[in-house]
């Protein structure tokens, strides 16, 4: 399980120890979210084959068909190690690579997980809110009334066991749920907005609600970004 860095305006070798180079560097066969992202972040990496000589199968949210996953263990089970990639940080999380390593535990597959980011984790780290009971919620729905029902639900499930929910949202509509919430929650509550984590433009701030009523709205807008809500 192959981490690559979030933010691409750092060195891949700024972000991950040189530990994982000799994994990358013993490999051929990668399982991986976006073949080109995948390719793009090996080539940063220098890794010591040729590009070309490397194998690519794509897991992604297409691969619904569970013979095409089987498909792409049969290399494992042949003697054939594999790195897994995702579009961005950790795979596994958030990430359809999940199901492969799901699968290689079935067989008995022994499952190495390298050290990365982890936007979620570190969003959690710098956020102050609580570390000892969290969960990560995916997306947030998009129609209005939904979005605003399950924005209350976190804030019940925040204000009765005190455990801090993560949430993320697509770049471009950032924005509009970060006003959603502003809106919807109690002004008691805390809400952190973690923009471009490990970028040299990262931006991490834990508010209020109350206080971020009275503040500018984050320079968020088609930048990645993790919500976390406490208390």
């Amino acid at each position: 399980m192959i981490p690559c860095p979030i933010a691409e305006d750092r060195a891949v070798w700024d972000v991950l120890p040189e530990s994982n180079r000799q994994v990358m560097n013993s490999l051929d066969y990668f399982i991986v979210e976006n073949v080109r992202s995948a390719r793009r972040f090996l080539s940063r990496a220098g890794v010591e084959r040729k590009i070309e000589e490397l194998e690519f199968v794509e897991l992604n949210e297409h691969t619904t068909n569970d013979a095409d996953v089987e498909r792409m263990l049969k290399p494992i089970l042949a003697g054939r190690s594999a790195g897994v990639i995702s579009e961005a940080g950790v795979p596994g999380v958030a990430d359809p690579g999940a199901d492969i390593v799901a699968l290689a535990h079935r067989h008995g597959i022994r499952v190495v997980p390298l050290v990365g980011p982890s936007s979620i984790l570190m969003s959690l780290m710098a956020s102050g809110l609580n570390g000892q009971l969290f969960a990560f919620v995916g997306y947030l729905p998009v129609k209005e009334q939904e979005r605003q029902r399950r924005i209350k639900e976190l804030e019940r499930r925040v204000m009765a066991e005190r455990q801090a929910q993560i949430f993320i949202e697509a770049p471009y509509r950032n924005i509009k749920l970060f006003e959603a919430l502003v809106k919807t929650l109690a002004p008691q509550l805390r809400l952190t907005v973690a923009v471009d984590i490990t970028s040299p433009n990262e931006y991490i701030a834990t508010r209020s609600v109350a206080e971020w009523r009275k503040s500018q709205v984050p320079d968020m807008a088609k930048r990645p970004t993790i919500f976390l809500l406490g208390i």
